[in-house]
């Protein structure tokens, strides 16, 4: 689940890549802190076993010249050569050739020495008193790693803690940065639901009063002409008005799936809109499968129809034309408008995005769309040249 929708709230495309963009560029300063926080660590330590390990080889290197030297002095020829189980030692001369070795394969000249590898620590003395020939002793030990076991233990266990309390924290900067944003998307539900209450009964009285005028008997062309403005705009606030109260109610509201003939639903939704299309003198050209059924809510697909109908209207140019064609398995419906931008398209299904400042509207509609689809499994795809035409197919 993402940090947004754990926080409940909708952003749109634009916040959401900015806030993304902060998420990474915090998760990877501190990736790059705690990085750099284990390099030093771990350098720390290596040096520290080092300097503790070549103490111990000092040590016994000290102890060796002390046994050499009775080695050195015994007359008797009792004493053997002190062997360790832990340390090896070779003997080498001024010329820094081998004299004596404990080791299996033992370095036969002196000339180069590698101090560590992966499996040994070697450690060189030159002691001031020359015993048995032997200028030079070198004593080695294997490198049991443990130093690295209790290392690499420390930074997984630390290293997790402060990731993890790093996360927290971003968390809870990210809460303190979404505040402004979350109050502000809250204020504007909370205006959308208030102003949904207030224009219930005014707007549900105009319909009503339209629906009794008899524009058959008004002779006056001009009155006429009013009450279909009036109408148009009627029709307008109740689509607003209807979207507004599916925004509000959609996690409420049980669906009454039943058959639906889209081919008349579509033709009672294009005779509703034929005020709007009659007044930019919009062409609407219909090919229409009758034999086409879907099972879903009335008003939903409804719902779904008008949005995209309204759109194509809305956006189409004076004496511009409507495609609806409608098959088994998909309705699509083309205008001759103005178009979308091709970097607009991903983000029509975004609450509140609206790309047309001249055109009003919430910058809903799609919205609800999408949300239809969703919860119908149904396959949304929008075409476009902008300046020339739109496409939206529902398929299933």
């Amino acid at each position: 689940m993402s940090v947004l929708k754990n926080l409940d709230i909708d952003l749109p495309q634009s916040e959401k890549k900015t806030l993304y963009s902060f998420l990474s560029l915090y998760v990877f300063l501190t990736i790059v802190i705690l990085a750099l926080t284990v390099s030093l660590y771990y350098t720390l330590q290596k040096e520290l076993a080092s300097s503790q390990r070549t103490i111990l080889l000092d040590e016994y290197a000290n102890d060796f010249l002390l046994a050499l030297q009775e080695l050195h002095n015994d007359r008797t020829n009792t004493l053997l050569y002190p062997v360790d189980k832990k340390f090896k030692t070779s003997l080498y001369d001024k010329n820094y050739q081998l004299i004596y070795s404990t080791l299996e394969y033992p370095i036969v000249s002196l000339t180069e020495v590698t101090y560590t590898n992966n499996k040994i620590i070697r450690y060189v003395t030159n002691p001031e008193k020359y015993y048995l020939n032997t200028q030079y002793i070198v004593v080695e030990m294997p490198d049991d790693k443990e130093w690295l076991d209790a290392t690499v233990k420390t930074i997984a266990i630390y290293g997790s803690v402060f990731f993890i309390t790093m996360l927290f924290i971003g968390y809870f900067l990210l809460k303190l940065f979404l505040k402004p944003m979350r109050d502000a998307l809250h204020l504007l539900d909370r205006f959308i639901k208030d102003t949904t209450h207030e224009l219930n009964t005014p707007v549900s009285t105009i319909m009503t009063n339209i629906e009794l005028i008899d524009k058959e008997s008004i002779k006056d062309k001009f009155l006429l002409k009013s009450i279909n403005r009036i109408d148009i705009g009627a029709k307008t606030i109740s689509n607003i008005y209807d979207d507004l109260s599916y925004l509000i109610l959609n996690n409420r509201v049980v669906s009454d799936n039943q058959d639906i003939n889209l081919k008349e639903l579509i033709e009672e939704r294009v005779l509703y809109f034929s005020l709007l299309t009659n007044m930019k003198k919009i062409e609407v050209i219909t090919c229409l499968d009758a034999d086409t059924v879907l099972y879903i809510d009335h008003k939903k697909i409804s719902k779904l129809i008008d949005n995209i109908l309204s759109n194509a209207i809305k956006y189409n140019k004076i004496k511009g034309s409507i495609y609806i064609d409608l098959d088994a398995n998909r309705l699509s419906i083309k205008d001759t408008g103005k178009g979308i931008k091709e970097e607009h398209i991903n983000l029509l299904f975004n609450r509140y995005a609206r790309f047309d400042k001249i055109v009003g509207g919430f910058g809903i509609g799609l919205n609800i769309v999408k949300m239809i689809c969703d919860e119908y499994n149904l396959t949304i795809d929008i075409k476009s040249k902008f300046d020339n035409w739109t496409e939206v197919s529902i398929s299933w």
